[in-house]
């Protein structure tokens, strides 16, 4: 195994760079997505990933979304070797210090997506917390199973191949569809999912990319797509 780390950023370059050198002293590889950012965070990337050893940053002309951006990452661990990625948000909710026992857990799992299980605190919107339950709810009927107790949180270590062989053969929403779908589909394909506790805070003053209408309902059409996906699998499902 060759593990590293994925960071998509956009809008997060101030909390992303302390939160890559920080990982980047595991001395493992650290990959940045810079989906395209203004070019204020553009400069501030490029200028610190100089500055940090096994640090690659990736930049998009364009923003791509979290899924695309997502994508690009895949695609520059597969490039450089990596086996599995602990993909993080660059936001700073996630507790980086999880890091080393998530890696471990792949290690020992190394056939399964490792995917926390968000603990939020009081700062966690209600609407986000209510959301997501009715998403869990629908993964467990794309899926005919509750295995998948959470679709969102971003907080997993995916084993890399997989990933890119779904992202070649397959359509997978761009941006905050991405985590949901990605799941669904290694489920299906036998990529079991393996949950640990992680905490999640948000930030006071922290920069939000979810915009409640939109992405909601893009995330609705996500499943909408899952379902006639289910309906195709249907027969290998029951089995």
């Amino acid at each position: 195994m060759k593990q590293g780390f994925l960071i998509p950023v956009y809008r997060h370059a101030k909390t992303a760079i302390p939160l890559a050198e920080k990982l980047a002293a595991s001395g493992l590889p650290v990959i940045l997505i810079d989906d395209g950012n203004p070019a204020e965070d553009r400069d501030y990337l490029a200028h610190n990933a100089e500055k940090t050893n096994s640090l690659f940053l990736v930049s998009l002309e364009k923003n791509s979304g979290k899924g695309g951006a997502a994508a690009a990452g895949f695609k520059k661990a597969a490039e450089i070797g990596l086996t599995h990625v602990l993909m993080i948000d660059a936001d700073g909710q996630h507790d980086a210090e999880r890091a080393a026992f998530f890696l471990d857990e792949s290690k020992k799992n190394p056939n399964n997506v490792i995917c926390g299980y968000p603990l939020f605190d009081n700062s966690a919107p209600r609407s986000r917390v209510t959301g997501r339950k009715f998403s869990n709810l629908w993964a467990s009927i794309v899926t005919l199973s509750r295995e998948l107790k959470d679709v969102h949180c971003g907080f997993r270590v995916y084993p890399v191949d997989e990933a890119v062989r779904i992202l070649k053969r397959s359509y997978v929403d761009k941006r905050m569809g991405f985590d949901t779908e990605l799941l669904v589909r290694l489920y299906w394909k036998k990529i079991l999912p393996v949950y640990h506790p992680i905490k999640v805070i948000y930030p006071k003053g922290g920069i939000s990319n979810f915009r409640m209408v939109r992405d909601n309902i893009r995330i609705s059409f996500t499943f909408t797509r899952l379902f006639f996906g289910m309906l195709l699998r249907l027969p290998l499902l029951i089995k």
